[in-house]
């Protein structure tokens, strides 16, 4: 649209309206009056008034000026910020993505070798069913109760295809808040970032339990356990099935069942995410040691699962949702229902890593080198988790007890540092982290442990 459109009517001598005056864009409005007025078929356009000659105006006046900009994302744009610093010791330890020890992104030779069996074999690009891919939903629901669980063989698992761990969340969000409108789900102080931005999306209620102590850096058992107590009776409990996102630490097993004591008393439906299994410890069952144990007590259960982690398949998007219901009409019946949430929402999920991943856990060999994958990352990370924790040891003279580093499992640390001290690890250390303390010891290595421990120090001591 032009900057401005003009249109002239009615000019009387008293406006001195000539042809040189037109040509050379230039008007003499002596004795005149001004005027502005919107044309009213048309809010672009606006009609000035000069006694009896008029002007119609076209302005540039965006339908959608009132929508306003939204903020960055506080784990995203910690990598933008990384990538704009020329600094030679900067280290990005914002995002979970899980680097060798030079520091590069890192593809498992066993999806290497998937992805070659999948190109010989020549496998269409159809469309896929709504629920996803039979052979992937078969596998992601034995990998994480056991093949051999009764609710496995009963038919009581409804399992869906998600858009990796956060479109599996939010599928179950559209559930609750479709089917239970007075449903509230409970989420661990603090968990990860996108938990509250799925449900505030999907308009379903949400509170939070204590779960983080900042006085020891561990768990804060009593607070989880009073707060699950005085939820609403029926309440959805997330909780996160091994190596919590952002703290690191894990009820011990003795914990997992006094939770899920207080869960069933209060009939209340645990809802678990599971993003690390199989790489937080480097065993596919430990990972998923507390799903089982709230299954194997006949509990109905919803789990959302991802494999962008332990497969690094971070942007093929690929993990599932199920719920685990008391008999396999009901199971039926969910299934149906987080279908027809899907048609509208995304129609169909992506096929090439659910192949990937279907192929691996179906073949032994493959399967076996997977494990041995996931054994190799996950045993990188506890290395660099203990050399943090040698590194801080030796250098702080305080005194002060950095055991919590070596309590704590998965990618992530809580190192305990608030936003000012952060903020000096970005600004002086060139250390990108987001700002509630969390680093990623994915995106550590042995070498650079010693400076990092240098900067929570100062950051610790220096910075109040």
């Amino acid at each position: 649209m032009a900057s401005s459109v003009f249109s002239l009517a009615s000019a009387t001598p008293s406006a001195s309206l000539s042809s040189h005056d037109i040509e050379k864009g230039k008007l003499n409005l002596r004795n005149t009056s001004l005027c502005f007025k919107k044309e009213k078929n048309n809010p672009f356009m606006k009609t000035k008034s000069f006694g009896r000659i008029s002007m119609v105006v076209a302005s540039n006046v965006s339908r959608f000026e009132g929508i306003t900009m939204a903020p960055p994302d506080p784990i995203l744009g910690v990598s933008e910020a990384f990538k704009a610093d020329n600094h030679e010791l900067k280290l990005n330890l914002g995002v979970g993505a899980y680097r060798t020890e030079e520091l590069q992104p890192y593809v498992l030779d066993v999806v290497k070798k998937a992805d070659k069996l999948l190109l010989e074999k020549g496998e269409n690009r159809e469309y896929l069913p709504i629920e996803g891919l039979a052979a992937f939903n078969k596998v992601t629901a034995d990998l994480l109760f056991g093949a051999d669980n009764p609710v496995i063989k009963q038919q009581r698992v409804a399992t869906v295809q998600g858009l990796s761990g956060t479109g599996s969340l939010r599928l179950a969000a559209a559930l609750i808040e479709r089917y239970f409108p007075r449903g509230e789900v409970l989420i661990s102080s603090p968990t990860w970032g996108n938990h509250k931005n799925i449900f505030n999306d999907a308009k379903v209620p949400w509170s939070e339990y204590r779960y983080y102590d900042p006085k020891t850096v561990g768990l804060d058992f009593e607070g989880m356990i009073a707060d699950i107590k005085a939820a609403p009776e029926g309440s959805f409990i997330l909780l996160h099935g091994c190596a919590h996102n952002p703290t690191g630490i894990d009820p011990t097993p003795e914990q997992w069942e006094i939770i899920a004591d207080v869960i069933q008393e209060k009939n209340h439906i645990p809802f678990f995410d599971i993003a690390y299994q199989g790489f937080a410890s480097g065993s596919l069952d430990a990972d998923a040691a507390s799903v089982r144990m709230f299954v194997a007590r006949g509990m109905e259960v919803i789990a959302a699962q991802s494999y962008s982690k332990n497969l690094g398949l971070y942007a093929e998007r690929i993990g599932a949702i199920n719920v685990v219901c008391s008999s396999p009409d009901a199971a039926a019946r969910v299934k149906s229902q987080l279908k027809r949430i899907a048609r509208p929402m995304y129609s169909n999920p992506p096929v090439h890593g659910a192949r990937i991943v279907a192929n691996i856990v179906g073949d032994a060999a493959l399967f076996k080198e997977w494990n041995a994958e996931m054994e190799m990352m996950a045993g990188r990370i506890k290395n660099v988790r203990h050399k943090l924790f040698d590194s801080l040891s030796s250098k702080d003279k305080s005194g002060k007890d950095w055991s919590f580093v070596l309590k704590q499992i998965g990618m992530f640390s809580f190192t305990g540092l608030n936003k000012a001290q952060c903020d000096n690890m970005t600004n002086k250390w060139h250390v990108y982290m987001t700002k509630d303390g969390r680093i990623s010891l994915a995106g550590l290595s042995l070498a650079k442990c010693e400076y990092l421990a240098d900067a929570i120090i100062d950051s610790y001591h220096n910075v109040s």
